[in-house]
């Protein structure tokens, strides 16, 4: 007969659980990687594709606006339609995509294929956190998070590593040939450890609500991708456009009887402060790691293998920090870690505001490692203070949203941050003794001004115009961060408890599922069937 397991027994033992957790993390892994390993390899697909700068930016954005539009659809077909099937299917799509990517032939296919790749990686992302709670316990889950937090935060530094290494000895297409054996692996062990699960209730689609999400959060995650480009004034329409829409979305999700998103998630303190954390946290780390490798590049003169390397420091204390914060949460809650935990990435942040044009690696080493130690330590914290809040039959979009907060989140540290180093960084450099056609290319990035005569050099006039540029960046994150800490000190619950969120309302059948009483709520309803 079929049976389906709880997340008492995991499936397939305490054994199998923890293999399951190395390979979901190794999936995530991934898809952080791809949003950061690209960026080192530009300059290659250039010369190798004859992309122009339009075409670059299409090849990194495609990945980047399909991601965040689709991550909310995502979880809610793996909350209708079972989270162990989808998953499995964003995992073939990503790595089927990979494939293509690595062998497009010019800049139309490259750019299609890492459209898809990011529909895949909406697919993983959601669903790969909400199987947490159905295939962990309370007592384990807080150490499952960690594991599963601290391998999507280091896909980000990890990438520009990986990248430099890989196109210091193979083709540019390696760095997504890279990809498949793992999402291979994932997906066999997807298949034979983890259960199915799914909301029982079987409520009906909300087909309008997940067409205004996308056209939202598209809207909102373009505008702001292109404000640092082309400036605000392209820029605006797009941002408007997007949050017209959100604001039609939430109007939608308040009257619908079977809402995509329940806005009564938000009305659980848990879940709104932790999402909220983890949101400000993914602003500051995008931004800062659009900024830094330019610094470590033009300040310091590392390639890019050399930046990825400098990047460990960072990487070694989100370990340590994620390592610790499980077992002081475990005595202390998520009130007194997460707002910790941020204020320890503030002072981080503030001592990279402190960076002065002469400054040698040992420093940002250390505020790297401060900056780490803090997020790591918060960003598990805050994950589990959202999944505790879920009910398991919402897990799916209700991860969905927290991940499409992270991701607006990081687009508009980047466009934010962006525009602010721009403005400084043009403002303190002096180009009036150069031609126009010198100046111009100059004040648009200090890579190209650091190649000018009289411009260039650890101590010349580009390198501490961008200093004083990364410095105002970094200041204003510390800020932003350290007010975070201060509202989730305020706010964030002193004690969780497991599905505090009411069951979303509306009519449901009778016989149906929703309406018995289990402990395997939110697993696959289907009754056992003789052999």
């Amino acid at each position: 007969m079929e049976t389906f397991t709880s997340a008492s027994d995991g499936g397939a033992g305490r054994r199998g659980r923890w293999w399951t957790l190395g390979v979901l993390a190794l999936s995530v892994l991934v898809v952080g990687l791809d949003g950061t390993v690209l960026n080192v390899a530009l300059p290659t697909l250039t010369t190798a594709l004859g992309a122009g700068t339009d075409d670059l930016q299409w090849i990194v954005d495609s990945y980047i606006v399909v991601f965040a539009v689709t991550l909310l659809p995502a979880g809610m077909l793996g909350d209708r339609h079972g989270r162990k099937r989808w998953l499995i299917a964003g995992l073939a799509l990503f790595g089927l995509a990979s494939a293509a990517a690595a062998y497009a032939g010019g800049v139309g296919p490259l750019v299609a294929a890492r459209a898809v790749m990011g529909l895949g990686a909406a697919l993983i992302m959601p669903l790969s956190m909400s199987v947490l709670p159905v295939v962990f316990d309370r007592a384990e889950r807080p150490r499952a998070i960690s594991i599963w937090t601290v391998a999507v935060a280091l896909g980000l530094p990890l990438g520009p590593v990986l990248g430099g290494y890989l196109l210091d000895h193979y083709w540019w297409g390696s760095i997504f040939l890279i990809n498949i054996p793992i999402v291979a692996i994932a997906i066999v062990a997807a298949a034979v450890l983890l259960p199915e699960s799914r909301d029982p209730a079987a409520r009906p689609v909300d087909l309008l609500g997940a067409v205004l999400s996308v056209l939202g959060l598209g809207g909102l995650v373009y505008g702001v991708i292109l404000a640092p480009v082309d400036g605000w004034d392209s820029a605006w329409p797009w941002v408007a456009g997007g949050l017209l829409a959100l604001a039609a979305f939430g109007v939608r999700q308040a009257r619908a009887a079977y809402p995509m998103l329940d806005l009564a998630l938000f009305r659980d303190r848990g879940f709104l402060w932790g999402a909220i954390a983890t949101t400000v946290a993914s602003f500051a780390m995008m931004g800062m790691l659009f900024v830094v490798p330019q610094y470590l590049s033009a300040a310091m003169g590392n390639d890019a293998l050399g930046i990825g390397v400098r990047l460990l420091p960072l990487i070694g204390g989100m370990i340590v920090g994620a390592r610790s914060g499980t077992r002081v949460a475990e005595r202390l809650g998520a009130r007194v870690v997460v707002p910790a935990g941020l204020a320890i990435g503030a002072i981080g942040l503030a001592l990279g505001a402190l960076t002065a044009p002469g400054d040698r690696y040992g420093w940002a080493a250390l505020w790297f490692t401060v900056l780490g130690a803090g997020l790591g330590l918060a960003m598990p914290t805050a994950m589990d203070t959202v999944l505790a809040g879920l009910p398991e039959d919402r897990t799916g979009v209700g991860s969905g949203a927290v991940q499409s907060m992270r991701q607006v989140g990081g687009a508009l540290g980047v466009a934010i941050l962006g525009s602010l180093l721009s403005t400084v960084y043009a403002d303190r450099l002096d180009t009036s003794a150069l031609p126009p056609d010198v100046a111009t290319p100059a004040e648009e990035s200090v890579l190209v001004a650091v190649q000018i005569p009289g411009l260039g050099g650890p101590a010349g006039e580009a390198v501490g115009a961008f200093v004083a540029g990364m410095s105002r960046v970094l200041g204003v994150s510390a800020a932003l961060v350290l007010a975070g800490a201060v509202l989730c000190g305020v706010f964030l619950p002193s004690a969780r408890r497991d599905r505090v969120i009411p069951d979303n309302p509306g009519p449901v059948p009778a016989g149906s599922a929703a309406g018995a009483e289990s402990d395997h709520a939110g697993l696959d309803p289907s009754p056992a069937r003789p052999a």
